[in-house]
């Protein structure tokens, strides 16, 4: 293989390097010339070049890594198994199927867990809301969800986000809620391939 050494863009076939200067010499030769082969290379590049704030040729902004733009999914595109999926809908109701835990008690958690029919204008999904999402799932609400997934619950697909994910409120939408094709009414069977 090759050792290769980097820095800001200057590469170098160390191995290479220290085979030319060693033709004979042992392993252990080889690696002490090839540090000694690096760290000349490394003390050598310009100031401007070895600076964590250098620029490339032609910019006037430090480089940043650019946040990828969101690709926003309608409803009846969804599938089962699916994740990472960013929607914009609009909460029709909203009801509470799991409430465990008492607030006057600091050893128990409280555990909320809602159902709550969200649509935009191609269908609507259930969407399962946990704890705090409780509370930003009203009826009449307009949200964005962010890295959500599709869970299956009884053979049915159920919208939901996890700790990695996030909901948004924002302002109302103005398309009409599909509400007549509702995904989370279609039954779906888990079947073994033979192979």
């Amino acid at each position: 293989g090759q050792w290769r050494g980097s820095r800001n863009g200057i590469c170098v076939k160390l191995h290479q390097v220290c085979r030319a200067q060693t033709p004979g010499g042992n392993r252990n030769d080889q690696i002490l010339k090839t540090h000694s082969i690096f760290q000349s290379i490394r003390t050598s590049i310009p100031i401007s070049m070895a600076s964590n704030n250098s620029q490339p040729q032609g910019s006037s902004s430090p480089a940043k890594p650019g946040l990828r733009k969101p690709v926003f999914t309608k409803v009846d595109n969804l599938k089962p198994g699916t994740t990472g999926l960013t929607l914009v809908v609009k909460v029709l109701s909203s009801e509470i199927v799991l409430q465990k835990g008492r607030a006057a008690s600091p050893n128990l958690r409280n555990v909320r867990i809602s159902e709550c029919l969200v649509g935009d204008e191609t269908g609507t999904i259930l969407f399962t809301a946990r704890n705090d999402q409780v509370d930003l799932m009203k009826p009449g609400t307009c949200v964005i969800i962010r890295n959500g997934k599709i869970d299956m619950f009884k053979g049915s697909m159920r919208l939901a986000v996890d700790r990695w994910g996030r909901i948004e409120v924002t302002e109302p939408v103005t398309f009409e809620v599909k509400d007549d094709n509702n995904l989370s009414l279609v039954e779906y069977e888990l079947v073994k391939v033979a192979e």
